[in-house]
């Protein structure tokens, strides 16, 4: 996938539930089916789930397959205690270990399905999953109110149907972050408070703080300095090809740039190659790591976990594990602050968006479902405010306090709030990431986010960040962005599916291919063999059917002006 804003989860839970890069404007919701202020699940819903009409609940196991790598949760989790307490239903997780498309294809192949999935086009393309739209219609009416503004925007292209639920992107009320979880250039903190905090805005500036930091300290707490880390493994591969569209002021539409509504691929533009030719520039400083187009994504997560690395192109949430890892550890002041870089001061940037609705993710329910209308209703069940409050902030008491009609925590609960050990006990994370979820705020006022909640965030600023914030006279990190506008209607072009097995898929598969090989082999050339290797690069790319990729999108992309537009 060409660089998906939110479409994972990762990242520590606060990065996943903002803008972003992904992180969708105003829709309605679920947000008055509870009361104000009541923070025990219901009863009642859990009849619902369980598909009884009195309080008597059944137990049952939801098999769920996700499709990245992670950790069970203990067996004691309180969460997932009071989940099967009320409505019956415990989960049996599996992760993903290995290659995501070689697994699936495994599955695929022997139709060998858990009862829920998380959604892959691939996955939709085999006829792993059911249709919903009708079970939604006949026994969900929480999830239908949820998506009722995206409606038309979940339907399949290619029959119509709601085959998966979206994560992410169905906002209640206005836009509410204080965090930022999209794509930027990550820079250490201490790189920035080396240099008196100065105003970053272009590539050159950022690589010139980077340079001069690594020559005044060549190596951190022991380890080498590692300058600039590349990641390329698999579907995370945006950090190795994204950046030169946000470069020249555009938004992430995977890989290809949008003008006049018409996509055009990058990748083998001007603008695309100045990109390269600095990160060529750069390995010829000593600046990039060495093993960047080696690793896998755990050992890159390691690696920024040393606080070892000063800066990167990624994706907020990809690398929010690494975030935790660094607090945990005390090295604050190795924790990142996302810039919005372009090539020159008259371009603006636009990195931040309004998050749109995050397509092809989220769960399935698949056609080997023992009950697919008990895992429907259970869905129903913990999309509606009581549950959303218990799966975003926790217990009352226990994960936060209500002050004043308002959610706060105190400090042990915030440290809490980042500790991956302790989340496996008190967090239901794996379910969460994946599942529906109400964004925005809650029928109180309460935010949805507990990063988002003002007075929560304000509290909760180390020193480190509040002397970083008020150095550039900022409420917040998001605030090194520039406010986005509306989202293009048809946005983000890198939802489209582009259909397994067909001529745009096998084009981009190709061109994923070629970019992969001779991306590194560009940035890792002598500076006077950048252009020959550049210029190879370009011939291969042009190999593949870029009409058949472009048209594809094209296509796509008229669909949906044509269709989500209509109300």
């Amino acid at each position: 996938m060409g660089g998906k804003s939110i479409s994972k989860f990762k990242l520590s839970l606060i990065a996943v539930l903002s803008l972003s890069f992904a992180l969708a404007g105003c829709g309605g919701n679920n947000s008055g089916n509870t009361a104000k202020g009541e923070n025990k699940p219901a009863e009642t819903t859990a009849a619902t789930a369980a598909g009884t009409d009195d309080k008597k609940v059944e137990p049952f196991e939801v098999s769920i397959f996700l499709g990245e790598a992670g950790q069970q949760p203990t067996p004691d989790n309180k969460i997932y205690k009071m989940i099967k307490e009320k409505t019956g239903a415990s989960f049996n997780f599996e992760f993903l270990a290995g290659d995501l498309k070689q697994k699936l294809g495994v599955m695929i192949a022997g139709s060998d399905y858990p009862d829920l999935m998380s959604s892959n086009t691939q996955l939709t393309a085999a006829g792993a999953f059911i249709p919903l739209e009708d079970l939604i219609e006949e026994h969900a009416p929480n999830l239908k109110a949820h998506y009722a503004a995206y409606w038309n925007m979940m339907k399949d292209p290619n029959d119509g149907h709601i085959y998966t639920l979206p994560n992410y992107g169905a906002y209640n009320g206005e836009m509410n972050t204080t965090y930022y979880s999209g794509p930027a250039f990550w820079i250490q903190k201490a790189v920035l408070k080396d240099a008196g905090y100065p105003t970053v805005k272009t590539l050159d500036e950022y690589f010139d703080l980077i340079v001069k930091y690594k020559e005044k300290n060549p190596t951190i707490d022991g380890q080498p300095t590692i300058g600039f880390e590349i990641h390329n493994k698999d579907w995370r591969n945006w950090g190795l090809f994204n950046a030169p569209q946000h470069l020249i002021g555009h938004p992430n539409d995977g890989g290809v740039v949008v003008k006049d509504n018409v996509a055009e691929i990058f990748a083998d533009k001007d603008y695309a190659k100045q990109y390269y030719k600095k990160l060529n520039d750069m390995n010829a400083l000593g600046i990039i790591d060495k093993e960047a187009f080696v690793m896998d994504y755990d050992q890159y997560l390691a690696k920024l976990s040393s606080g070892a690395v000063l800066g990167m192109f990624d994706q907020h949430w990809n690398f929010g594990k690494a975030e935790d890892s660094l607090k945990t550890q005390g090295k604050d002041m190795s924790t990142y602050v996302g810039l919005p870089l372009v090539y020159d001061t008259n371009t603006k940037d636009y990195y931040l968006d309004r998050p749109a609705l995050n397509l092809n993710n989220g769960f399935g329910i698949t056609v080997n479902a023992k009950d697919p209308v008990r895992i429907l209703k259970l869905m129903d069940t913990l999309i509606q405010e009581d549950w959303q409050r218990t799966l975003t902030w926790g217990i009352e008491g226990e994960d936060y306090q209500v002050v004043d009609g308002r959610f706060i925590r105190n400090q042990e609960q915030r440290d809490n709030a980042v500790d991956a050990t302790w989340k496996l006990s008190n967090k239901a994370e794996a379910w969460y990431a994946t599942a529906p979820k109400m964004q925005g705020y809650f029928a109180d006022g309460n935010s949805t986010d507990a990063a988002a909640q003002p007075e929560e965030y304000k509290a909760g600023l180390e020193a480190y960040d509040k002397e970083v914030l008020d150095a550039y006279g900022f409420n917040s990190y998001v605030d090194f962005f520039s406010k986005p506008g509306p989202n293009p209607v048809a946005y983000p072009a890198w939802s489209i599916d582009l259909v397994e097995n067909s001529p745009a898929k096998i084009a981009d598969t190709k061109m994923g291919e070629v970019k992969t090989k001779y991306l590194p082999k560009a940035i890792l050339a002598s500076p006077s063999d950048f252009d020959k290797v550049w210029t190879e690069f370009v011939g291969e790319l042009h190999k593949a059917d870029i009409k058949a990729y472009e048209d594809r999108i094209n296509e796509q992309l008229k669909w949906r002006f044509d269709t989500w537009s209509v109300k």
